[in-house]
């Protein structure tokens, strides 16, 4: 580890100094971690802000790893977001190369860097590129993985790099970026990181101290507040589109799992629609006045809270889309259980399922989509759950799925409910369904439980390729 330190302190920075005479105490710190080879964390999830000299320590330890520690012909990879980022390593080794007495025997390539004695060699990969199974790394190092795009290529490409590291006895990795969205992908990677033994995380406050203060301040001006916290101040902050924060998504998070009907109430069943790709949803949900003191100073969350009392999720695929006749029957099923409960759906979607539904004496309201009618959608659903006005089950994929939704202003005024291209937004289309059939329900009827249909809590339905959690038992009790 000291011969490797030695070789970082050494280098020439473009101002002319040395890095070990101008490296603050966390520096040092990081680059020691990841030094020492008897660690028992060869892995390193670091964060740092905006000008906290990430791709230019990155390329010093590479390169005084490459001279160093790594034995003959080891292989080191770097990877980046794309084809630029990586280039910006190979050019930090290059300037280290070229300011620095001593260094020989180092080539420079676009994107490969090598030791012509040793035989060790960096090669950086791009995200955007296709992924690098099979690789054998020794050392591999990771840039700005919060910039990557949230795509499925990718994550794809982060997970075929890491999985290789278990081939290798000995191989460390580090992983040097900004915070992101909390919302991003990475997020989940540094969550596992700060419960693994084998991760060390180190996350650094900022602004870092050698910014100038006028232009830091203009950066606070001119950015959007959740970018300049997440570049400069190194926290990880949900951009401003998004439909909620983690705070108030944790606070809606008060359900352990689905609500049996009550006589008194009254349910709503937002369906989304979706046949291959997307998902079919159908959400049962009612309302529940919110009383306030009357000496309560804080009146603000007066109103009615919505509460989620069952999911089902049908998810078809190409090659089997949703059987829509068994949506039809959980629906008709769910609706009888829950009082006779108003199904509102996108009449474009399933018109014919609509039809044998009223058919059934099933009361069916039909949400025609607009501009402005799926903006009511959108920002009726944003209010309560920045109000904290609505009651969730603690449902993963249902709280992926919100946490990554956004609310898009298509145009001045005019907002609509968007999601992340990797992601979907169904189950929010499906809640948001049901909560607008709540708080716009036409005139109140005698709500009475029908008896006899009770849903399990732990009974799977299965179709195909797709699955409907926690169906009643009459799916059970039908010949298939």
């Amino acid at each position: 580890m000291s011969a490797a330190l030695d070789v970082l302190n050494g280098l020439v920075l473009e101002d002319g100094r040395r890095w070990g005479d101008v490296a603050t105490d966390w520096q040092l710190e990081d680059a020691e971690a990841i030094f020492d080879p008897e660690s028992a964390t060869p892995y390193h999830f670091d964060t740092r802000p905006r000008g906290g000299a990430k791709t230019s320590d990155l390329g010093g330890i590479v390169l005084a790893l490459m001279l160093t520690e790594a034995p003959a012909g080891a292989k080191l990879y770097g990877a980046a977001a794309d084809k630029d980022q990586a280039r910006l390593l190979v050019d930090s080794i290059a300037g280290y190369r070229s300011r620095t007495d001593g260094l020989h025997g180092i080539r420079i390539d676009q994107y490969r860097v090598s030791v012509t004695k040793t035989g060790v060699t960096l090669e950086m990969l791009a995200a955007d590129a296709p992924s690098s199974w099979g690789i054998r790394p020794w050392f591999l190092v990771v840039d700005e993985l919060a910039q990557w795009a949230a795509t499925p290529g990718p994550r794809t490409f982060w997970e075929s790099l890491t999985t290789s590291m278990a081939k290798m006895p000995g191989s460390r990795m580090a992983v040097l970026t900004s915070a992101g969205d909390p919302a991003h992908w990475s997020r989940k990677v540094l969550d596992h990181a700060l419960e693994d033994p084998l991760w060390r995380v180190n996350e650094i406050p900022g602004p870092v101290p050698w910014l100038d203060p006028d232009r830091l301040e203009e950066q606070r001006r001119r950015l959007p507040e959740s970018l300049y916290r997440r570049l400069f101040l190194n926290e990880w902050v949900a951009a401003e589109d998004r439909l909620v924060t983690p705070d108030d998504l944790a606070a809606a998070t008060v359900l352990d799992g689905p609500l049996e009907p009550e006589s008194g109430k009254q349910y709503a069943i937002g369906v989304d629609i979706g046949l291959k790709n997307d998902a079919t949803v159908c959400t049962v949900a009612h309302g529940e006045k919110i009383r306030i003191p009357d000496d309560a100073n804080d009146k603000a969350s007066a109103g009615t809270r919505i509460i989620l009392d069952r999911i089902a999720v049908f998810q078809g695929s190409s090659s089997n889309p949703v059987n829509l006749e068994e949506v039809e029957e959980w629906i008709d099923i769910s609706a009888r259980a829950y009082n006779h409960a108003r199904v509102v759906f996108d009449p474009w979607q399933a018109v014919h399922l609509a039809q044998r539904l009223q058919s059934r004496s099933i009361r069916v309201e039909e949400f025609s989509f607009s501009s402005a009618s799926v903006a009511r959608l959108a920002q009726g659903l944003y209010e309560l759950l920045r109000s904290r006005r609505i009651s969730l089950p603690d449902d993963p994929e249902l709280l992926d799925e919100l946490a990554n939704v956004r609310l898009v202003e298509r145009s001045p005024g005019v907002y609509r409910i968007d999601h992340d291209p990797d992601k979907h937004d169904d189950r929010a289309i499906s809640l948001a369904l049901a909560a607008y059939g709540i708080l716009h329900r036409p005139s109140a009827i005698e709500a009475k439980v029908v008896s006899g249909i009770r849903y399990p809590e732990d009974r799977t339905f299965r179709s195909g390729d797709f699955v409907i959690h926690n169906a009643p038992d009459i799916f059970f009790d039908k010949e298939r």
